[in-house]
């Protein structure tokens, strides 16, 4: 999957659609869910133009990789989860049903989030 720089977290990076931003700094910018599925419900997306982890880890710098991975632990304290525990999920690609083309990370927390996944049954 190629970047798409019409995609609508590129035009918030952009300045283009408002969000309801939680905390930015040189690397990454992070907002609101606009449908949160828990009380803490925050996306963390890079700066740069990275479609998925696989695109970031292959082409960011050391700086960039760093500064989002420090951006998603600042967004766990500065929303009061870090303590308490969260679950951050990335959907990458189709099979992990990606909506936006962007990296993003899903910070989420605020109640018990119950398994993530469970076992097949026989």
């Amino acid at each position: 999957m190629s970047y798409d720089d019409q995609n609508i977290f590129a035009k918030i990076l952009r300045g283009e659609i408002p969000c309801d931003k939680v905390f930015e700094d040189d690397h990454c910018l992070a907002f609101n869910d606009i449908s949160p599925q828990a009380p803490t419900h925050v996306l963390v997306i890079p700066k740069g133009p990275y479609v998925s982890f696989d695109d970031f880890h292959a082409n960011a710098t050391d700086a960039e990789i760093v500064g989002f991975v420090r951006g998603v632990g600042t967004v766990a304290r500065m929303c009061g989860i870090a303590d308490d525990g969260y679950r951050i999920l990335s959907n990458i690609g189709t099979n992990g049903f990606q909506e936006v083309p962007h990296l993003h990370v899903h910070v989420v927390g605020g109640r018990h989030m119950g398994r993530m996944l469970s076992k097949p049954r026989d």
